[in-house]
C-alpha cells in the first residue's frame, strides 16, 4: 500500500438525479440487453426484472449505448438519463445459450500487467487466456473485468503462470444480438411450459405484485408481428387485467420516410387497437438516437408523476429534452403544425417543434375509424385500464364475504368516496358506482354473481382551441369622438 502523508481529493463521476417514481404508467420493455455484462448473465432472459435506477437495470440485464443491438437499453437511457422516472419492468430475450458466435483467437499486448480485449459482448466464464502456449486460470493466474467501453480488461496476477508475459492469446464465445428474430421478441410457449418473450408479461403480477401499465418493444415494434403481439398482450393479463402500449410506425426506407405516408404504413403494420398508442418519428438527444416509443413511453410516465400518478392528462403537448426528430437512420425532419397534424388525423403521434420539441398527438390508434371517448383518447383509455386495475386489486379482499347489504353497501359507499375526490379534483367530470337491482336478478345472486354498474367520465384532452377575432368599426369612431 502506498504510504499517504497529506491531503489528497479524488473524484467521482457525477451521479444521474433520483428517477421520480410513478407506477400508474409501469414501463415493460421486452428487446435486447447486453447480458453479458449483467450480474449474472445466465439468469436474465425472459424473466421480468424490475428495475428502479440505472444502476439496478445495468445489474439485471447490463448496459450499453448501442441502442440498435440492445433495444432494451434504449428505454433505459429514455427513463433514467433523460426523463428521469422509474420503475420499469425489463424482459430481455437474448439468450447466451442460443443467441451466441464465436470469437475469433487474437493476440493482446500486456502493458504494465494488463492486457485488453477490444472486443465487446464476450461471456467471461467462456473466456480461454493463455500465455504462449500455456493455459492460465481465472482468479489464480489473472483476473477479468468489463470496462466502461465493454472491453474485457485482463490483470494478470503476479506470481501467476503469465507473470512475466508481454502477450495474451485470447478466445471464446460472444453474445449475438443480431441474431434474435421478432419472433423471439413475440414470444411462446414449449409444451413444458416454458414462455418466453411477451408470454413472459404474465408472470410481472405474481412475481412482483405489479400490473403493467405500457407494453413496449423499442426498435422492434415497427416489424408488423411484434405490433400485433403486443396490441394482443395488452389485454386480460392474468385473465383480468387491462394496459396499454406504444408501438413505432416503421420510419425506415422500408415505411414513412414522409409524413403523408404515415397513413399507409400504419396501416401495413396493422395498427389499430384502442390500447395502442402509435408514434411516428425516432428522437435524437444530441447525436442519441432513441425509438420514439421508448421515449413517448418516458414522457407519458413523467405525465403521471406530475399529476399524482394518475393517468388522467394527455402526455400530448409537453415539453422534452429532445434535440431533433428523425427517421430510424437518423435524418433529421422538420415538421411543422400542420404536417404534425396530418399525422395525428392518422391516429399517430409524432414530434413537434414549439418552442422547444413536445409530443403531439391524442389519439389511439383506433382513430379515425373509432371515435368512441373511451377509446379515442390516449389519456381517457388509459384511466379506463388503470381504473379497472385498481378495482380489482382493491376489492380483490372481498372475495367469498358473504352476498349481503353489508358487502355491497361497503363497495358502493367506498368507491363513491374515492369518485368525489376525481370529480372535485377536476379529474372526472362523474365517477359513481351504483348497485342496480335489475342488473342482479335472483339466479345470479344464489349463484354467487353480483354487479355494480358504474358511471365514468373522465375529461377527455383539449384538443382544438379556438378564438373568434372580430374588428370593432364603432369603437374607432368613440375613440375619435372622445
Amino acid at each position: 500500500m502506498v504510504y499517504k502523508h497529506g491531503v489528497y481529493v479524488a473524484e467521482q463521476g457525477t451521479s444521474i438525479v433520483a428517477p421520480v417514481t410513478a407506477t400508474a404508467g409501469l414501463q415493460v420493455v421486452i428487446g435486447t440487453a447486453p447480458i453479458n455484462r449483467a450480474s449474472d448473465p445466465y439468469h436474465c432472459t425472459n424473466t421480468p426484472m424490475l428495475a428502479n435506477t440505472l444502476a439496478g437495470a445495468t445489474a439485471a440485464v447490463g448496459y450499453d449505448d448501442d441502442y440498435e443491438k440492445y433495444t432494451v437499453c434504449q428505454s433505459m437511457g429514455a427513463s433514467f438519463k433523460v426523463v428521469g422516472v422509474s420503475p420499469m419492468i425489463l424482459i430481455n430475450v437474448l439468450d447466451p445459450n442460443k443467441h451466441k458466435k464465436n470469437l475469433p483467437e487474437k493476440t493482446v499486448q500486456v502493458n504494465d500487467g494488463v492486457a485488453v480485449v477490444e472486443e465487446k459482448d464476450i461471456l467471461l466464464d467462456k473466456l480461454t487466456v493463455k500465455a504462449e502456449e500455456t493455459p492460465l486460470a481465472a482468479g489464480t493466474d489473472y483476473t477479468a473485468a468489463f470496462d466502461d467501453n465493454g472491453y474485457v480488461n485482463i490483470v494478470v496476477i503476479p506470481g501467476g503462470a503469465g507473470d512475466s508475459a508481454t502477450s495474451l492469446t485470447v478466445s471464446g464465445v460472444q453474445i449475438d444480438p443480431t441474431a434474435v428474430t421478432p419472433a423471439d421478441i413475440v414470444g411462446a410457449v414449449t409444451a413444458d411450459g416454458v414462455e418466453s418473450g411477451m408470454e413472459v408479461i404474465r408472470q410481472i403480477f405474481p412475481k412482483l405484485n405489479m400490473t403493467p401499465g405500457i407494453l413496449l418493444a423499442p426498435g422492434w415494434s415497427e416489424n408488423a408481428l411484434v405490433s400485433a403481439g403486443l396490441q394482443a398482450k395488452t389485454s386480460h393479463i392474468n385473465g383480468v387485467f387491462n394496459c396499454v402500449c406504444i408501438v413505432d410506425i416503421d420510419s425506415s426506407t422500408a415505411g414513412a420516410t414522409k409524413y403523408d405516408d404515415v397513413k399507409r404504413q400504419k396501416e401495413k403494420q396493422a395498427v389499430t387497437s384502442a390500447n395502442c398508442y402509435a408514434v411516428w418519428l425516432y428522437a435524437k438527444v444530441g447525436d442519441v438516437i432513441y425509438a420514439g416509443s421508448a421515449m413517448a413511453a418516458a414522457a407519458t410516465v413523467a405525465t403521471d408523476a406530475n399529476n399524482g400518478d394518475i393517468p388522467n392528462v394527455s402526455p400530448d403537448n409537453k415539453p422534452i429534452s429532445i434535440s431533433a426528430a428523425c427517421l430510424k437512420d437518423g435524418t433529421e425532419v422538420l415538421l411543422d403544425q400542420e404536417q404534425a397534424n396530418v399525422v395525428n388525423s392518422f391516429g399517430v403521434a409524432t414530434w413537434l417543434n414549439m418552442n422547444g420539441f413536445r409530443l403531439w398527438g391524442n389519439n389511439t390508434a383506433c382513430y379515425p375509424g373509432n371515435t368512441d371517448p373511451k377509446d379515442r383518447w390516449f389519456s381517457v383509455r388509459r384511466f379506463f385500464c388503470w381504473d379497472d386495475n385498481t378495482f380489482i386489486q382493491t376489492y380483490f379482499q372481498k372475495v367469498s364475504d358473504p352476498l349481503n347489504k353489508r358487502l355491497i353497501e361497503a363497495l358502493v359507499d367506498s368507491e363513491n368516496v374515492r369518485g368525489n375526490s376525481f370529480v372535485s379534483r377536476g379529474i372526472c367530470a362523474r365517477y359513481e358506482l351504483q348497485y342496480i337491482e335489475s342488473e342482479n336478478p335472483t339466479t345470479d345472486l344464489l349463484n354467487g354473481t353480483v354487479k355494480f354498474h358504474k358511471y365514468m367520465s373522465p375529461f377527455n384532452p383539449a384538443e382544438d382551441i379556438e378564438e373568434i377575432v372580430e374588428f370593432d368599426p364603432n369603437a374607432i369612431s368613440t375613440a375619435l369622438a372622445g
